[in-house]
């Protein structure tokens, strides 16, 4: 057989790549784990909310296990074949993006750059530097949020927490207007994007919920704190 030797090259690239792809689904099993983990600690908020600042201590923890796991997929990925493969672990970095998103967003009040969500995972922002956070990734972990902080405005209220609603409320508002400014083109993100109004709509009814009820925090205006000062207790 004359073409003998030519088969046996395809065939040991076969084992090649069968080999790494082998390698990588182990590596992302374990960040997968990881995740897991870091979500069920982020579950607690639903019910506990006292429990928030040891929830995100935990999550933070699981991070850095999974940045060991990005670490050893950037060894693994030869040079220039990020896209090659990366269909392995999409879903678990939108994710990891989504936890850590929320995790700042407890701890903070603000939206996670993309910058610092790529530092927490080890992960560079540059396609030209080799593994990366991918921009399209970061904002479906971002839109992954919206959804969450939706569910979370309405135990808020269960729990006897009227005022933290209001600023997600805001919060959610603000991403909202912040994604009609781009033109989405990955069908995904598109659909994601359209359920995004949906999160809006649920807090706005949890908002006025508890606006008819007369639950929604006054805010005190500068001039009763200024009356409340001078007022002396009589003796």
């Amino acid at each position: 057989f004359p073409n003998h030797g030519i088969f046996l090259k395809f065939q040991s690239y076969l084992d090649n790549e069968q080999e790494t792809r082998e390698q990588i689904r182990t590596i992302v099993r374990e960040i997968e784990q990881h995740a897991k983990e870091a979500t069920i600690h982020l579950q607690i908020i639903h019910s506990k909310i006292e429990k928030i600042p040891s929830a995100c201590f935990e999550a933070r923890k699981c991070f850095d296990e999974c940045r060991k796991g990005y670490e050893q997929l950037s060894k693994l990925i030869p040079p220039k074949q990020y896209y090659r493969y990366c269909d392995h672990w999409l879903f678990i970095t939108q994710r990891l993006i989504f936890l850590i998103s929320l995790t700042v967003y407890l701890e903070a009040g603000f939206l996670v750059s993309r910058e610092t969500a790529a530092e927490i995972l080890g992960l560079q922002t540059s396609q030209a530097d080799g593994f990366h956070l991918d921009i399209e990734d970061y904002l479906m972990g971002v839109l992954l949020l919206a959804s969450e902080l939706s569910r979370f405005a309405k135990n808020l209220v269960t729990l006897g927490d009227y005022n933290r609603p209001l600023n997600i409320s805001q919060f959610v508002s603000d991403l909202n207007s912040g994604f009609r400014l781009l033109n989405l083109k990955n069908d995904s993100l598109r659909k994601r994007f359209d359920a995004l109004k949906y999160d809006v709509k649920k807090i706005e009814e949890v908002i006025y919920d508890i606006s008819i009820r007369g639950l929604i925090p006054k805010p005190i205006s500068m001039e009763t704190n200024q009356q409340t000062s001078e007022e002396k207790p009589s003796e």
